[in-house]
């Protein structure tokens, strides 16, 4: 334990006056007081206790309460259990003593905010995934609790620099994977952007730093360009007498390698890098919403708008509550500007999320998106015997940013996230309308349950009481409601299958006079090709099984006697993961003794092979960014840290997480496939596959191309020692005459 110097506790001193001015809800004596006991508990509390950086462990609850006032715009309780938030974990006060000290709202909100303390059964659920469902019960009662929440997780992400590699990866991948659209939902775009560009800081360096440089290098001429294009439309707007305030708006540098990421276009072709704002005050004699298309008609009188661009979220807000009108027009020089128009009320909703929808809440009396979404969520939470796993998939599908807008027979307007098809309306109407679905007319049309709906559509849903739901639904469902209802009626299924079944087999069993063991049933599941009893009752109650051959399986003799088999599976999901195999015969000591976490796990030419495993689902190879997950019987699988079954990982089972280096790799070879397309000149082909094989020295597998009115496109198959030759290989393919782009297919399972 080390004592705060004189230094040290004069600064913190001073942190109590930044946390009142950060907070302008705190004005009353009794507020200050009430600031001041939690202040002066906390620094008592956590006196002593350091973080990894060195400096006082206080200044953390400090900082997230100066977030939570001043970045999100909370009041008095919410500071107050910032100030408390790490206490009942990591000291010895208890819930009881802070319901004494502070009454029962903050008591409540602390214990969302404190970490599950149970030591849970190995492999059966997620410490991450049960933390996180826990801290979502509690929206229930209160959504303050996932703001301090945010605050904390920002707070720590702009901190992370001190923290071991392996704890940066899974901390910013949790992060990237649900704190990120979790603040989208709520309408914190400054702090989801935030948590955006931290994450991939800390996952790829090297691609932050690049995006990052070419931005400041690019800046002043951006600024000399927005000055250009604003010119004139300042001068129409004060024309009209208008009242309005106009900023760049600099887009996010994770939001600028998204794009580059999914469209494999360098930095210079992200043509919407520039973007304005134009905020305007409102006037008493118009709707914002008339306004906001005023300035929209002197916008694109002046500049031609890209058609498909214009995004009209005032007349339908999003979700979270956003309100403005988004278009892209062409500027001078040729280039594309996005320009984003909203009213100051809209532009205090935009920045500040769920603090501001409060503050403008009483304006309508309509309950708003967000709280319909909040009432989705207590839904979700009500099933308490779901997978904590399945659960936190389930609520990332209610994060979605992309929706439509579909109607009823009636004209009532329902949001749903992009590609639902007609059984999510379904059961966005009602569970038991989902239930008893045959089809759909979708505009008058009949379609089936699978269809995929657009914005606009007008959905009836068509219904049969003997309809029952059926397991290929959950192949096409898209909403979190849907899966949850389609599940839990086949887990009701299930388990009347395994009663029926378990009743039909000790019958069967006293009949034969056989008795019940533990060999016997290792002998059923082998020869059933199952993996549990549960699995015997169950095929056994459907009549998958038929007991008259009960005792040919037990007597039959199995070559495959020793050999087990395990899926590794993070969470339900369409991708395919690797099979795993070993024998019992020769069973492996845990490869999490022998690896030290701490120490980046090292893949070279004097690597044991059988010490690691190249996943299937995103085959890196040397070069790429790569993480580790170690699994107990096989070793380090490793994982692109774009994988999504590696963010998966990461956000579920971090403790299991390692990093991973490559070095010189020249013994093996690794398959990949890069695609390529161009003008089909004669002998084009041919030039391509002299290139590879001859100048380059690279075996190839499989070539395809296919040709059509001049142009063509196809894929190559071929094997690479690294990521560099990669690159160098792909330069001098694009130099040959004709080729308009060679990139490679990130998603290689299927050449296999």
């Amino acid at each position: 334990m080390k004592l705060l110097t004189d230094e040290e506790k004069a600064a913190l001193e001073l942190q109590f006056n930044v946390i009142l001015k950060s907070c302008p809800r705190c004005k009353s004596k009794e507020d200050k007081a009430l600031v001041r006991k939690a202040f002066d508990l906390a620094n008592e509390a956590h006196q002593g206790t350091r973080r990894r950086s060195g400096e006082p462990y206080f200044y953390h609850p400090i900082s997230v309460a100066i977030i939570s006032a001043k970045e999100i715009g909370l009041g008095t309780t919410s500071v107050i259990c910032a100030l408390l938030h790490d206490v009942v974990e990591d000291t010895d006060y208890t819930l009881e003593d802070i319901k004494l000290l502070f009454g029962e709202k903050v008591a409540q909100i602390i214990d969302g905010l404190t970490k599950i303390s149970n030591v849970f059964e190995q492999g059966s659920t997620s410490l991450q995934a049960e933390n996180f469902r826990k801290m979502l019960l509690t929206l229930s009662d209160d959504v303050r609790v996932i703001l301090i929440k945010l605050a904390d997780r920002l707070h720590n992400m702009r901190t992370l620099d001190s923290m071991p590699e392996y704890k940066q990866m899974k901390i910013a991948a949790e992060t990237l994977y649900l704190y990120a659209p979790l603040a989208h939902r709520l309408g914190l775009y400054s702090i989801k952007t935030e948590l955006e560009d931290l994450s991939l800081k800390h996952q790829h360096p090297a691609v932050f730093d690049e995006i990052k440089k070419k931005l400041t290098e690019s800046e002043k001429e951006r600024q000399i360009y927005i000055n250009r294009f604003s010119e004139p439309i300042l001068e129409r707007l004060n024309e009209i007498d208008a009242k309005y305030n106009i900023t760049g708006r600099p887009k996010s540098i994770f939001s600028i390698w998204n794009k580059m990421h999914v469209k494999s276009v360098p930095f210079e072709e992200i043509y919407d890098i520039f973007a304005i704002r134009i905020i305007f005050e409102p006037d008493s004699q118009q709707s914002e919403k008339t306004q906001c298309w005023n300035i929209y008609s002197q916008v694109t009188d002046i500049y031609q708008p890209k058609p498909d661009r214009l995004r009209d979220w005032v007349s339908t807000p999003k979700a979270n509550g956003y309100e403005a009108l988004h278009t892209t027009v062409m500027g001078p020089d040729g280039k594309w500007v996005e320009v984003q128009i909203r009213s100051k009320r809209m532009d205090e909703i935009a920045e500040r999320g769920y603090a501001a929808h409060w503050k403008y809440k009483g304006e309508g009396n309509d309950e708003s998106e967000l709280d319909k979404w909040i009432k989705k969520i207590r839904e979700l939470l009500e099933n308490p015997d779901a997978n904590a796993i399945e659960f936190i998939d389930e609520f990332k599908m209610n994060l979605f940013s992309s929706e439509i807008f579909v109607f009823t027979p009636k004209g009532t307007l329902k949001r749903l996230p992009k590609d639902s098809t007609a059984l999510d309306f379904a059961y966005e109407i009602h569970s038991q309308i989902g239930d008893r679905a045959i089809g759909a007319k979708v505009n008058h049309k009949l379609v089936p349950l699978s269809h995929t709906l657009r914005s606009g559509d007008q959905v009836e849903i068509l219904t049969s009481e003997t309809s029952q739901p059926q397991k290929d639904w959950l192949n096409f469902v898209t909403t979190a409601k849907a899966k949850s209802r389609i599940k839990e009626k086949f887990k009701s299924e299930r388990r009347d299958n395994i009663e029926k079944g378990k009743t039909m087999l000790e019958a069967k069993f006293t009949e034969l006079e056989i008795p019940i063991t533990s060999v016997l049933f290792k002998k059923l599941m082998l020869g059933y090709e199952v993996f549990s009893k549960e699995d015997i009752y169950c095929k056994i109650g459907s009549q998958e099984i038929d007991l008259n051959d009960v005792r040919k399986v037990i007597n039959r003799k199995s070559k495959n006697k020793f050999i087990r088999y395990w899926r590794l599976q993070i969470t339900k999901t369409t991708s395919k993961l690797p099979l795993l195999k070993r024998s019992s015969e020769t069973p492996q000591q845990h490869t999490e003794a022998k690896i030290n976490r701490k120490q980046p796990f090292v893949i070279n030419d004097e690597a044991e092979q059988n010490n690691y495993t190249i996943a299937k689902c995103c085959a890196p190879i040397p070069g790429d960014d790569v993480v580790g997950y170690l699994s107990e019987n096989d070793g380090v699988i490793i994982h692109k840290k774009l994988c999504p079954n590696a963010q998966k990982i990461m956000s579920n089972f971090g403790d299991k997480i390692v990093a991973v280096k490559w070095t010189t790799h020249k013994v093996l070879s690794f398959l990949v496939r890069i695609e390529i397309n161009g003008i089909d000149n004669i002998g084009i082909v041919n030039n391509l596959t002299n290139l590879i094989s001859k100048e380059l020295d690279v075996n190839m597998r499989t070539v395809y191309f296919n040709a059509n009115d001049g142009v063509f496109e196809g894929f190559i198959d071929l094997y690479i020692h690294d990521t560099f030759d990669l690159d160098a290989l792909m330069r001098d393919l694009k130099k040959i005459k004709g080729i308009n782009s060679v990139k490679r297919v990130e998603q290689t399972e299927d050449i296999e």
